[in-house]
């Protein structure tokens, strides 16, 4: 069963420590990145890693209120950051095999936001929320707070944006001028880049005009 309780008021400030700091030495480790002796993200690689363990932790957070709005602003907040700095690195075929699945999973972990779901981390994948039976005869009442709309626009934007990003990126990464399509072809990871974010833009396109009022979490 997908039991999940709200954060407490001490849980949720030590999340946000916890991601900040996190942040920030990700940031920091980055500008430093053309330095390997002075970093411990040198390569593109070693940053996917470091990103991972975050989004791992940010999805840990419960899509119940007041907690929710935390896990879409630093899920926001990882995406643009992420679309931002991985083309700082020197475009590499040997690291884009991780970079689609790092992608992947950060499409899967939109789909759950979108959604209201918690992360399945055995499954990759978000599942429905069951609220724990002690707090309905409790009476608590639980919510969780839907995506604004300008949340979702600014998703979108980060999302078409970046690709288009990477699309120039990976066009320096081939010699001779060669198509890099051709090159994505030779390695197996055209269709792959092709259906990048595909999953979470069709579920920005199912609901492009959500509702304003907390959702209701299921019971059981």
């Amino acid at each position: 069963m997908n039991v999940i309780t709200p954060l407490s008021r001490a849980q949720e400030r030590k999340a946000v420590q916890y991601v900040e700091d996190a942040f920030m030495d990700i940031t920091s480790a980055y500008k430093k990145r053309s330095e390997p002796s002075m970093t411990k993200l040198p390569t593109l690689s070693s940053y996917l890693y470091a990103m991972q363990s975050l989004l791992a932790f940010i999805l840990r957070i419960p899509p119940v209120d007041p907690s929710t709005p935390l896990r879409t602003t630093f899920l926001l907040r990882l995406t643009g950051d992420v679309m931002n700095s991985v083309t700082g690195y020197p475009p590499d075929m040997a690291d884009f095999r991780q970079l689609l699945d790092f992608m992947d999973d950060l499409d899967q972990a939109w789909v759950a936001v979108l959604r209201s779901q918690i992360w399945d981390p055995d499954k990759g994948e978000g599942v429905d929320l069951i609220v724990p039976v002690d707090l309905i005869q409790s009476g608590t009442t639980i919510q969780s707070a839907p995506v604004s709309q300008t949340e979702r626009t600014r998703l979108r934007s980060l999302l078409l944006t970046g690709t288009a990003g990477l699309e120039e990126w990976l066009a320096g990464s081939t010699p001779d001028g060669e198509d890099y399509e051709l090159e994505l072809e030779r390695n197996g990871l055209f269709q792959e880049f092709n259906d990048l974010f595909a999953n979470t833009l069709a579920e920005l396109g199912n609901f492009a005009k959500p509702s304003d009022d907390p959702t209701m979490m299921e019971t059981d």
